[in-house]
């Protein structure tokens, strides 16, 4: 893994950011060879142009990032993170490997149950988000390793990891298949996946859903985060995710057993386990 280091300004003051950084090896040379179009939110994009895309909507939002999911949520995002956690099963001196943890929430929750003899990594493609996570951990106290990298190809060793997790990450990942195929590489056996992802809301839900997701959450992007068309983006991305089934059969073609899923807030979102046995 190629270290590089990085001064990053947050506020007033100035800290070193230490990254581990793959996104070098191989990654040009994979999107190059891509000439597949993909789904960008309802736009159909080149694969190689959605990454920079997704990158371009966190960039802009990162600052408000937490502030915008507690008024989208009435907060209940942050009880879905510790449902989440708590379905991992992790213990003292776990390793864990948070994928797309962005602001670090899941990060802070698992610190806690991991201790000091544990091992977390918190990783994101988008520098930006990494860099808030950061400054709200260190704010609390932690100081876990940071990886900027891509899902797809993961700087870790195979059967690493006790449990490795994504929240709200899976549905912006170009090739989500490849995606689980690399997070069920670095599983150890016995571990675990978890993946908080928006869903299938309940079907006699639909349309004041719909209402809600078109109308309301990028008229509160506009006021909050100065940014409407990146809600605009996350409404129209919910849509085009696989449903809660299609997400378990995926993991199964992963390679993950004992698949299973949790629906919250009637579907609205979904966790889903799956095991490396």
């Amino acid at each position: 893994m190629k270290k590089t280091g990085q001064t990053i300004s947050s506020g007033s003051r100035k800290m070193e950011l230490r990254v581990v950084n793959s996104q070098g090896a191989g990654m040009d040379s994979k999107k190059s060879e891509q000439s597949g179009t993909t789904h960008f939110g309802y736009q159909k994009v080149l694969e190689s142009e959605k990454s920079t895309r997704v990158g371009a909507v966190f960039s802009s939002v990162a600052s408000q990032y937490d502030l915008m999911n507690d008024f989208m949520s009435g907060g209940l995002h942050r009880l879905w993170k510790r449902f989440a956690v708590q379905l991992s099963g992790v213990t003292t001196g776990s390793r864990v490997l948070d994928i797309a943890g962005g602001t670090g929430d899941l990060s802070k929750l698992f610190l806690e149950k991991i201790g000091p003899e544990g091992e977390l990594w918190l990783t994101d493609i988008n520098l930006e988000m990494l860099s808030v996570g950061r400054d709200r951990l260190v704010d609390a106290g932690k100081m876990p390793p940071l990886c900027q990298c891509d899902a797809e190809s993961l700087p870790y060793p195979d059967e690493y990891f006790d449990c490795v997790t994504v929240a709200f990450g899976l549905r912006n990942m170009t090739h989500k298949a490849q995606a689980l195929k690399e997070m069920y590489r670095v599983t150890r056996r016995g571990g675990r996946l978890i993946v908080l992802e928006f869903s299938k809301v309940w079907k006699p839900l639909e349309k004041l859903y719909d209402l809600y997701s078109f109308k309301f959450i990028p008229f509160m992007g506009k006021l909050v985060a100065k940014d409407e068309d990146s809600y605009r983006y996350l409404a129209e991305s919910i849509r085009m995710h696989p449903s809660q089934e299609e997400l378990a059969d995926m993991f199964r073609e992963s390679g993950f057993d004992r698949v299973e899923y949790f629906n919250l807030a009637a579907g609205v979102v979904a966790v889903h386990r799956g095991f490396k046995m």
